[in-house]
């Protein structure tokens, strides 16, 4: 039996009705949201115990677990046959567990750490003590852990550094590791494929010269890097535009949305990906103001036989019918261009613009599969198929 449930109508009843079922759960155990409680808590875990080998995932977030249910869990998680490789239980809607239940979970998590492949500790307050445990457990050799979510946690300056020294010390599997709204100013060197979703974090200008001297080592691993919502402004841009020129870099998708850039930022950034014949894959300057000449920077980039670029975010950038034209321009003299998804929505192309957007969609030669255009000034909303690449475009 698989259990799969979202409703606010269920409470710890659940498990007095339906115990039987839950002593046959096999492989998903998920409860999201359903107002359970404590004692909720400690029934589902009695109940689990018996097909502890089996159960691969745990999802209890948004209940009312509090510092008793994740006690329990706990004591779950210690089983030497616990096999759980996924677990999402910690997020708790009405109260914050102590700093103390918080490292308590995690040296279970430690004692037998050879399963967990998934972790997801979001909205909690792991304080000192929990993040030492976290580092910990980074640390033990037999950790697996791949994806690791600690969002809206509240981790100082000096927690995520001790996270990412954690990291360093040991060859880790970890390819996801989610910060958003804490502060890192660390960098990070490890020889595998490596995420950081660093979104409103409150970066400086001095968080990206620590980024893109992470960039100049071979041994970096860094493929995915979302800074949006940073005031990075230009000049946190510029030296970021140092490490992209790196011949070492291997970054595939860069997030650059709401980072308050202007056209200075944008020509240094584009010139950077465009001097090293990039990896990226994927570029967000949404909610950015990149102007004429950066929009001419993006579109002659476009141009270049050896662009890798598949996915273009420039939504809300104040992109007028000039620049529409010269980027739909680029795209037209290079048929060969790797470009299959760009969103320009919301800005004012004009109605020259979207005559030019329809107007390439009708080409043959367009391979673009994706292209979001809902302009914020446009009088018609519509969805065009223009070729068998093209999908759902609206303008």
């Amino acid at each position: 039996i698989k259990l799969d449930i979202q409703c606010k109508q269920y409470t710890d009843s659940i498990f007095q009705w339906n115990k039987e079922s839950f002593n046959q759960l096999t492989s998903l155990c998920r409860l999201y949201d359903c107002n359970i409680t404590e004692k909720g808590c400690a029934d589902l875990v009695e109940a689990l115990k018996s097909n502890t080998p089996h159960l691969s995932e745990l999802n209890l977030n948004w209940n009312k677990l509090r510092n008793s249910g994740v006690k329990k869990l706990s004591d779950l998680l210690e089983d030497p046959h616990c096999k759980m490789q996924k677990l999402l239980s910690v997020s708790d809607l009405f109260s914050l567990y102590t700093h103390t239940c918080f490292a308590d979970l995690v040296k279970a998590l430690k004692s037998n750490p050879s399963h967990l492949t998934e972790l997801y500790l979001n909205h909690t307050k792991p304080g000192e003590s929990g993040v030492k445990e976290l580092s910990n457990l980074l640390k033990h050799p037999h950790c697996k852990l791949e994806k690791l979510q600690l969002e809206w946690c509240g981790i100082p300056e000096e927690g995520c550094a001790a996270l990412i020294k954690a990291l360093k010390s040991n060859p880790s599997y970890l390819r996801e590791l989610n910060l958003i709204t804490d502060l890192l100013s660390a960098h990070t060197h490890t020889h595998h494929h490596f995420s950081a979703r660093l979104w409103g974090c409150n970066l400086t200008e001095k968080s990206c010269a620590a980024l893109a001297s992470a960039f100049l080592s071979s041994s970096s691993g860094l493929r995915e890097l979302d800074l949006s919502n940073n005031e990075l402004q230009d000049s946190g841009v510029n030296l970021l535009s140092v490490g992209l020129e790196n011949p070492h870099c291997k970054l595939e998708k860069l997030g650059l949305g709401h980072c308050s850039i202007t056209e200075e930022g944008c020509v240094a950034l584009v010139k950077a990906l465009k001097s090293n014949l990039s990896n990226v894959s994927e570029l967000d300057l949404s909610w950015n103001n990149p102007g004429y000449s950066g929009v001419k920077e993006l579109s002659d980039l476009l141009k270049e036989p050896h662009c890798k670029l598949e996915k273009l975010h420039l939504e809300m950038c104040s992109i007028t019918s000039q620049c529409c034209a010269v980027l739909i321009n680029s795209l037209k003299s290079n048929p060969s261009s790797h470009l299959r998804e760009l969103d320009l929505s919301w800005n004012d192309p004009g109605e020259s613009g979207v005559k030019e957007l329809s107007d390439l969609l009708k080409n043959p030669h367009c391979k673009l599969e994706k292209l979001h255009s809902e302009c914020s000034k446009a009088t018609t909303h519509w969805t065009h198929q223009a070729t068998p690449h093209s999908v759902a475009c609206a303008v």
